[in-house]
Formats: structure tokens, C-alpha cells, sequence
């Protein structure tokens, strides 16, 4: 049996039909691309004041660990990550996440910045440039700014005032859930920083603090209508209402960012993360801290729902504390602390970055555990593949002058 040849006039046919399915699953892929980014979100929190990553990420099995934390040391109550690593355990909610895949630790990583000092390493931090002010603007109003050429895309700040890093020429919009969060608490934290130092007034200044948070708990688990009668202290009482509230911001930040043309991005900050005296171990006042931070982590997650798997939370703080435990019990300024990063949208793995360790002679200046990655790099990342920006852009325009900074490779 003989097959026909086809004709010029059919391959021609052929050929253009081709071209137009060709095209349409072209056209077909960006639209999917599109929709794909456009349900992205991303969320910083931002936790004031120096958050110590030896408590909320303890490397309980490094060998140095132990003598260097002394009583405010973890142990086997802290929750198991790796051989090396572990979580505190109010942390609860986030070892779920963890375990899960959907949970990942940068344990050593840093700004730029080498100052001990609030003020100057929180610019840093928001800013996104290399020395202190060198920018006006914060890193993730540029990135929106650079974003735009490309999609639509809104954010917004959740407090009572804009912080640096959403603040620049872009527009967004702010929410602020009113009182409850521990705004009022950065003032004896800036008095516990001014008088470190001070042989008589610190000491002082760190127990009558300690005492007034302790009165303060006391009376307010007292006198609140849902405080238990029976069972736990007037602080742990205190804790756990912080940590309700905490889930219920989560949840309300959830609700925005699932609204049908909600923002995509959020930014917040936790206050009270400045733990000179009295800081605690398995309980006390950083593990309230830490509860409701995994509290706030809990009620992102199951607020989003199904948008969790497109979602990446970034938690990071302006540096961390010193690796040996002080005279009153507490950290002070240092320099390394850990990163969180989670959500579905998280490639599965081990920690970010590398441990410096412990050793004497691996600390920053005989005092702080050294960093070893630098905090634009997860940014760049972050910003990169999850959310679209080219390196470019990330390298001149988002972070100025960082094009030796190369982002984390496989996060999400």
C-alpha cells in the first residue's frame, strides 16, 4: 500500500498550526508563571532588641556549649533538630513546622554591621546598605519598588508606626493591632543597655526590673477574667495569655494576606528581645518571648490555610548575644545570632550558612559567637527565588554595593 506525500500547501497548514500551539502553551506558561508569583507571599518579623540564638536555637551538642551558658543553658528539654541543634522548647508549634521540612535555622548569621549598639544595628538591619545610614529607605520598600515593573504588588506594615525597612517612595498600607505586643517594654530594656556597664546602678536597675515584671505578671493573671484559679504561677499565668494574643495577631495578619487582592507581604516587629539580667532558661522571660513568637508563627500558618504552601516567613533580629552567660544571669550585646526561616514553600534541609563553634579561639573578639553568613544573603535569596527579583536589581538597587554577596543557594 502506497502513502500519499503531502503537498506543500498541507505541510504549510501543518506548520502554522504548530506555531499557534506553540505560542498559546507559551502564552499559557507565563500566565501560569504569573499567577504563581502573584500568590507568593512573604513575611518579615522582626524581633527587637538582640534576640539570643544560643536560647532559641540551642547547639546543645556542641561541647563547648555547656560551660560557656552555665545555668542559663538547655539540655535534654530542649527539641531535637540535628545532632548539633535544637529548639527551646516554647518553641512547640515551630519544631512541628521543623519536623515537618518546612522549618530551617541560619545559627550564625549577621548584618554587615559590627556595632553593639540598638539604634545603629537596626538601621543596618532595615536599611539594607552596608554602614550604618547609608541608606534613607529600607531594603524591602526598594525590593516593592523593583517589583513593580513586573506585577502588581502591595504590603503592609503591621504595628503603629511604619518601620525602616517598609519606609521609601512606594506606598503601603499599615494595620496596627493596638496594645498587647510589649511596645511597652522597650523602654527599660534601652536603660538596661545604658547602664551595662555601671558596677552599681546595672545590677540595681536588672533586679528591680526583675521584680516589676514579676509583680506585673503577677497582677495581671489576677486580675484578668480568663486567669487560672488553680493551676500555675501569676507568670506563667501572663505567659500564656502574651502567647494567645500573639496566635490571634498571627491569625488577623492571615486574614489580610488571604483577602481576593490582599497584600503579599507583611512586615512586623516583637519588642523586649534585650534579656542584660535574669534571662532564663527552659522558663523565664526570653522563653515567654520565644512562646509568643512561635505563638504568632502558629497563627500565621494555620490562618493561611492552603496559602501556607506558597509562603515563606523570615524571623531575624539585629544581632545576638554574648556566648557566655553574664554576672546577673543574662547575655549582653554580640554579634551572631540565628535566623528563622519557614513555610511550604521551603526546600527541606539542614541548617543555613556554617557553626563557627564554640572554641575560645573561634569567638568574635574572645566574646561573641562569630558569624558566618551574611543576613543579605538570605534576603537576596528570599527576595530572589521566591519572590522573583533579579540579582541585579538585588545587587545595585535593593542591597547597594553587595554584588560580592551571593545569595543562599536552595532555599526555596
Amino acid at each position: 500500500m502506497t502513502q500519499s506525500q503531502p503537498t506543500r500547501r498541507k505541510l504549510l497548514l501543518q506548520a502554522a498550526g504548530m506555531g499557534l500551539t506553540v505560542d498559546l502553551l507559551a502564552r499559557q506558561a507565563f500566565a501560569d508563571t504569573e499567577h504563581s508569583m502573584a500568590s507568593r507571599k512573604f513575611v518579615f518579623i522582626n524581633c527587637r532588641g538582640g534576640m539570643d540564638g544560643m536560647t532559641i536555637s540551642p547547639p546543645v551538642g556542641d561541647p563547648d556549649y555547656v560551660g560557656l551558658r552555665g545555668k542559663i543553658a538547655l539540655g535534654d528539654e530542649a527539641l531535637n533538630l540535628d545532632s548539633t541543634f535544637s529548639l527551646h522548647p516554647a518553641m512547640t508549634a515551630s519544631h512541628g513546622l521543623a519536623r515537618a521540612g518546612q522549618l530551617r535555622i541560619a545559627p550564625a548569621i549577621a548584618t554587615p554591621d559590627r556595632a553593639r549598639s540598638h539604634f545603629e544595628a537596626q538601621d543596618v538591619l532595615e536599611s539594607g546598605a552596608p554602614t550604618q545610614y547609608g541608606a534613607t529607605s529600607g531594603w524591602l520598600n526598594r525590593a516593592l519598588v523593583a517589583l513593580k515593573s513586573q506585577r502588581k504588588i502591595e504590603a503592609i506594615s503591621i504595628g503603629t508606626t511604619a518601620p525602616l525597612i517598609l519606609k521609601g517612595t512606594y506606598e503601603v498600607a499599615s494595620w496596627s493591632p493596638g496594645r498587647g505586643m510589649g511596645s511597652e517594654t522597650r523602654l527599660p530594656g534601652l536603660l538596661q543597655d545604658l547602664y551595662r556597664n555601671d558596677p552599681l546602678l546595672g545590677p540595681a536597675l536588672a533586679r528591680g526590673l526583675s521584680t516589676e515584671d514579676m509583680a506585673t505578671a503577677a497582677m495581671s493573671a489576677m486580675s484578668a477574667p480568663s486567669a487560672p484559679q488553680a493551676s500555675g504561677t501569676g507568670t506563667q499565668a501572663y505567659a500564656r495569655q502574651g502567647a494567645a494574643v500573639a496566635e490571634r495577631l498571627g491569625r488577623s495578619v492571615a486574614a489580610i494576606l488571604t483577602e481576593p487582592g490582599g497584600p503579599q507581604i507583611a512586615a512586623m516587629s516583637l519588642d523586649a528581645f534585650d534579656t542584660h539580667a535574669n534571662q532564663g532558661a527552659a522558663e523565664g522571660q526570653l522563653a515567654n518571648r520565644l512562646a509568643s513568637l512561635d505563638a504568632l508563627i502558629g497563627g500565621l500558618q494555620s490562618g493561611l490555610g492552603a496559602s501556607w504552601a506558597s509562603t515563606v516567613v523570615v524571623v531575624a533580629t539585629e544581632f545576638g548575644r554574648t556566648a557566655r552567660v553574664n554576672g546577673t544571669g543574662g547575655t549582653d550585646h554580640g554579634t551572631a545570632s540565628t535566623a528563622l526561616v519557614l513555610g511550604g514553600s521551603l526546600k527541606p534541609g539542614g541548617i543555613i550558612g556554617d557553626w563557627p563553634g564554640l572554641k575560645p579561639a573561634a569567638l568574635y573578639e574572645n566574646r561573641d559567637l562569630a558569624p558566618t553568613l551574611d543576613m543579605r544573603s538570605l534576603f537576596k535569596s528570599v527576595l530572589g527565588d521566591h519572590m522573583g527579583l533579579d540579582l541585579l536589581a538585588l545587587s545595585t538597587r535593593v542591597f547597594p554595593d553587595s554584588a560580592a554577596i551571593k545569595p543562599v543557594s536552595g532555599l526555596v
